[in-house]
């Protein structure tokens, strides 16, 4: 396919989601189903495309006139081509030449906007490009500053690994990986990172030895970072009580390198399923997944006999997902103020369910990837009010399990007496927010 035709392509494509609200990886897939003849670089290449879009669907559609909601996929995809890839009037107009497979030809107005291009008079929702109806709880938290905050969440995200120290040390993993040319993670001394290609490409980093063989998982230096602030002892008892697919399990078990239990359970099994086969590769020998069993009123506590004994309690909690955004672009555009009242109620309550299994002395670390003071420090205070044998642990002492870089990390990060909260625009991290508890009886 030629780069007009992709162009054409991206902008069918918006114009099914925008029509349908699906998830752009599903009509992607679909699309490609249905053009056979589109390669692997071409189908690359489309969902770069499109995946910009999404980023910048805001401040892409305010400077050709239009607005969320009412944009048309040309608009976008031509904002876009200005914003996001920075090409100039006469790059887009050769792309938009009305040849075979090529979009119609620039109008008068497209070129003046295009030329114009600027977002001064914006609204802080467009040069942020996030949803209007989240500007005032993303104003709560970051004030003035919110746009730049939400621009920062708009650009495109690293490929961030760590490096499993039951496998080998961060040299080993560094050299294994050099055709990609990896670097150091700013804060995690397990991280490296590999940035996007131009067109936004990402390497197939599992099909590398190094990730066939568990030296590397693929995990946000944000979520490394949590884990390692929740400090799991050596030797200790520790659950992950909302596990998922098991990235900050495994985690755990290298950092108690393979001592103590680890427990790891998820509600939803399907989510577990993974979990499995990444603890074998990974060599993880302390992990004990405990799956769920039964439904409704008849499910089985399969958890009962861990209840007081846990030295520490990891709630990676179900959240609105506002800090990923740079990885799940589409994700803010489908997302309802409905869903935010829901994962609140669902953060309540699996917090309150922690309390059983956290003994006197023991910790509750919780997390989430979102932005939103709802779902983080006012989550918190809400659990304290409902637990007063609960005190938060001082940002200032947490970051010390980073040793020196927890020192520069807590000037980075928006420090909170609950927790600290990282952003790309901040850490240069997916958006994480971190609290650790401890039970004085």
């Amino acid at each position: 396919m030629t780069p007009a035709a992709r162009l054409s392509a991206a902008i069918e494509v918006i114009g099914t989601l925008l029509s349908e609200r699906r998830p752009a990886a599903d009509v992607l897939k679909d699309w490609g189903r249905s053009h056979r003849f589109a390669g692997s670089g071409d189908r690359a290449a489309l969902s770069s495309l499109v995946y910009d879009a999404l980023r910048r669907r805001a401040s892409a559609a305010w400077i050709m006139g239009e607005a969320v909601g009412d944009e048309t996929p040309r608009a976008l995809l031509l904002g876009t081509l200005r914003l996001a890839r920075g090409l100039d009037v006469d790059a887009i107009a050769v792309l938009c030449d009305g040849s075979r497979f090529a979009p119609a030809p620039l109008t008068d107005d497209e070129r003046a906007r295009l030329a114009d291009a600027s977002l001064d008079d914006a609204p802080a929702s467009v040069r942020g490009d996030y949803p209007e109806w989240l500007d005032a709880p993303l104003a709560a938290v970051f004030g003035e500053a919110r746009a730049q905050e939400g621009a920062a969440l708009a650009e495109r995200a690293p490929l961030d690994l760590r490096v499993n120290s039951l496998k080998g040390a961060v040299d080993k993993a560094r050299q294994q990986l050099d055709h990609l040319s990896p670097e150091p993670g700013g804060w995690s001394p397990l991280a490296l990172r590999i940035a996007p290609e131009a067109d936004g490409k990402a390497p197939p980093l599992t099909s590398e030895p190094a990730y066939i063989k568990g030296l590397v998982e693929i995990q946000d230096e944000g979520s490394q970072i949590a884990a390692i602030l929740a400090a799991p002892p050596r030797g200790g008892q520790v659950l992950d009580l909302c596990a998922g697919g098991g990235g900050k399990t495994l985690e755990l078990a290298a950092l108690m390198d393979n001592a103590g239990q680890l427990y790891a359970y998820d509600d939803d099994l399907r989510r577990l399923a993974p979990i499995h086969e990444r603890v074998q590769r990974a060599g993880a020998h302390n992990v004990q997944v405990r799956s769920p069993k039964g439904r409704g009123p008849e499910r089985a506590d399969v958890l009962a006999d861990l209840e007081g004994r846990m030295d520490l309690v990891l709630v990676d909690a179900p959240c609105t997902g506002t800090g990923t955004w740079r990885r799940n672009p589409d994700a803010k555009w489908r997302m309802r103020p409905g869903a935010l009242a829901e994962r609140m109620k669902d953060q309540a309550g699996i917090l309150d369910d922690a309390v059983r299994f956290v003994k006197p002395g023991g910790r509750l670390a919780y997390v989430t990837c979102s932005l939103l003071d709802e779902e983080n420090a006012g989550q918190v205070r809400g659990f304290l009010d409902r637990h007063p044998s609960f005190r938060v642990v001082p940002p200032a002492e947490t970051v010390l399990a980073l040793g020196e870089r927890g020192l520069a990390l807590r000037e980075a990060a928006l420090e909170r007496p609950e927790g600290l909260l990282l952003t790309p625009r901040r850490t240069h991290t997916d958006g994480f927010f971190v609290s650790v508890m401890v039970r004085d009886a």
